[in-house]
């Protein structure tokens, strides 16, 4: 079994300690250090270089969302995941412009997390420089020109885009929509290819850009 090594960093106790709780519950994750800003995050992942920080976005001193860019310049092979407690779209566009991979509200179910947690870090591959380079532009101008259209996904990939903007798990949206988990799984890996993105929160994006998701 493949274990990952994890950074905490959140200035709240109470906080670290139910995550701590949270992926203790699942051998994979091996919690290796807890940061209570951005600078501490960052002073950890130069000495302890793990798999994965989970990053709270609201700290004190250095927040999450600057730790995250100087983070993901100086150790790029080191996951990062933004935790908070808004939903706030602007903190979801800033963490991805910054290099985050993830992004996980703190009062998503701790089974979402680990399902969550677990496609992120056994599917994804380190996005491309060249890819990276033209989202951060589409962030930065707030352009979606380069973008494939809406006209190009089918009435349910459309569906399906909604559900993984709300954060809904493959499960859960295989659930609501009578269909079978793999049926779910399919459906995103077309949505992908199509809109030429790289992961879920990459999608989440794309969708609240089109007025796809909830408000």
């Amino acid at each position: 079994m493949k274990q990952y090594s994890v950074v905490i960093a959140d200035d709240h106790p109470l906080a670290r300690e139910g995550i701590r709780s949270v992926l203790e519950g699942d051998e994979s994750f091996v919690i290796v250090g807890e940061a209570t800003d951005g600078q501490e995050a960052f002073e950890l992942c130069r000495e302890l270089q793990p798999h994965l920080l989970l990053l709270d976005i609201n700290m004190p001193g250095v927040n999450g969302l600057e730790a995250v860019r100087k983070i993901r310049m100086t150790y790029p092979r080191i996951h990062v995941v933004m935790l908070t407690v808004s939903d706030d779209v602007k903190d979801l566009f800033t963490a991805i412009q910054f290099g985050a991979q993830g992004y996980l509200l703190k009062n998503m179910e701790p089974g979402d997390w680990i399902t969550y947690l677990h496609a992120l870090l056994g599917d994804n591959t380190e996005v491309s420089r060249e890819i990276a380079s033209r989202l951060l532009y589409r962030f930065r101008t707030g352009s979606t020109s380069d973008e494939p259209g809406l006209s190009s996904l089918t009435a349910r990939e459309r569906e399906i885009l909604f559900w993984v903007a709300a954060g809904e798990t493959n499960k859960q949206i295989a659930h609501r929509l009578v269909i079978a988990e793999n049926t779910v799984k399919n459906h995103i890996k077309n949505l992908l290819e199509k809109l030429h993105l790289d992961n879920r929160v990459q999608l989440a994006a794309y969708a609240v850009r089109h007025g796809l998701a909830a408000d």
